[in-house]
């Protein structure tokens, strides 16, 4: 008997060779697969993926950032199978629906005061591309065509598209493309990482606030929109700043008329320990982009909240050519709102944003004895949010060299021990989903401790 008969079809070696065959994933050098194994999940469970051979992996980073409340939440699953009784899908130009009116109320609802307007995406880049072409088109219709760039800031990330990734700053992602790209006015961030000695993250903050003003001064003119991820750059390494910087740049775009855009796509919806990341800086963007946990994880959605002021300047008879006519296919899918309505209606039922504040003070404790390890140059943490920078040279802070790939051992140590764990690079970071207990905190940083320990070796 051949090796092929003694495989089961639903295997995870059959199953990955099937993938393997045919497929092409994401940020995925394929070649990889040829020694990294290829894992199929078959079902989840709360915090818990499962294979095809009945393997355990806890889901450390959320299945991408998107899971708040667990795989399979039966409370989500139950609406999106209501749904499916009644209505798939139905174009959104012309008609409606109300999962998709219920959550736009309820976005308006718990937004930042002063976004009153919701339009509707399939994912977090469309959501960017949406945001920006807006913004350029209200200067437009206002009368100001020469507004035709945007600051962004150094190390930022707001998706793959093309216009997203315009305003991104991470090499990895950009420098193949940059000839397609536009090319955004790019502002210091003010990661506290990158703080001077002595100085605290607030007076980083501060001190970057300054670098802001003088790109505003010269460009503000011909600047429609700032775009930033509010408190975490989270693509692009989980760098974390003080909620100083976001009230003075909502000062800063005010005095100089430009938009703010803030892309809450990965910390909004509890993330960062408040609802929105914004409201720690007390401000209301001009626009905030929102998705991946917007919908629990269950299925792809975005969205663009924004004023009745941006509203306003499309608002127009037909023939001013003022429309914003921009679209997606699946706009407004009824099954993504409505998984959307549901998972929202679990913060306004239960107390999840204190739950999640024990859940990261009990993180905080568990994480902060890396501080000490030779090879840790920062643990940092926001909220749920929480990440370890590996280091060659703790005094010097140099990295370890990327072709060594240090951040794969720290994966490769999860997988075997039964945790999903995906570095950025040398950067070990913890988003979990909301329902994550104490003792799985444990298992999660101790397995990550040991992978660090085995990936510095």
């Amino acid at each position: 008997m051949t090796d092929a008969f003694l495989v089961p079809p639903t295997s995870n070696a059959a199953l990955a060779a099937r993938d393997l065959n045919v497929l092409w994933h994401p940020c995925t050098q394929m070649h990889d697969h040829e020694t990294l194994p290829m894992v199929p999940v078959v079902r989840g469970e709360g915090v818990w993926l499962v294979d095809a051979d009945g393997r355990r992996y806890l889901d450390a980073v959320s299945s991408w950032w998107t899971n708040l409340f667990g795989h399979s939440h039966p409370r989500i699953a139950h609406a999106v199978k209501a749904q499916l009784d009644t209505l798939e899908h139905v174009i959104f130009a012309g008609f409606t629906h109300e999962p998709a009116i219920e959550l736009a109320e309820e976005l308006v609802r718990i937004t930042p005061p002063g976004l009153e307007r919701v339009f509707l995406a399939d994912n977090g880049s469309a959501a960017i591309e949406v945001a920006l072409k807006m913004s350029f088109h209200y200067w437009l219709n206002r009368g100001h065509g020469e507004k035709t760039r945007f600051i962004a800031l150094t190390g930022s990330y707001h998706g793959e598209t093309l216009g997203a990734l315009s305003v991104s700053d991470v090499a990895l992602y950009r420098k193949t493309y940059a000839p397609l790209l536009l090319t955004p006015e790019l502002a210091p961030s003010p990661d506290a990482y990158e703080g001077e000695p002595g100085e605290t993250a607030a007076d980083t903050a501060r001190r970057r606030l300054l670098d802001m003003r003088v790109l505003l001064e010269r460009h503000a003119h011909e600047t429609c929109a700032v775009i930033v991820e509010p408190l975490v750059q989270c693509a692009g390494g989980m760098r974390m700043y003080d909620a100083t910087y976001l009230t003075g740049l909502r000062a800063l775009c005010n005095e100089f008329d430009v938009h703010l855009i803030a892309d809450e796509i990965a910390v909004g919806f509890g993330r960062t320990g408040t609802m929105f990341a914004c409201e720690q800086a007390g401000i209301s963007p001009d626009f905030m982009c929102l998705s991946k946990g917007l919908t629990g994880g269950f299925l792809p959605l975005s969205a663009v909240v924004t004023t009745q002021d941006v509203y306003q300047a499309f608002y127009a008879e037909y023939a001013s050519g003022k429309a914003f006519l921009h679209s997606h296919s699946y706009t407004g899918n009824p099954l993504a709102c409505r998984a959307a309505v549901a998972t929202l209606s679990l913060f306004r039922d239960e107390p999840v944003l204190e739950r999640n504040r024990q859940l990261a003070a009990h993180m905080a404790t568990r994480i902060a004895p890396l501080r000490d390890h030779p090879n840790v140059a920062d643990v940092r943490q926001t909220g749920m949010i929480a990440a370890v920078e590996l280091v060659a040279d703790k005094r010097t802070r140099r990295p370890f060299a990327a072709e060594e790939r240090r951040g794969l051992r720290v994966y490769r140590h999860g997988l075997e021990n039964g945790a999903l764990l995906r570095p950025l690079g040398n950067i070990v970071y913890f988003m979990p989903p909301y329902v994550i207990t104490e003792a799985e905190i444990d298992f999660m940083v101790e397995t990550a401790v040991a992978g660090i320990d085995v990936a510095v070796r």
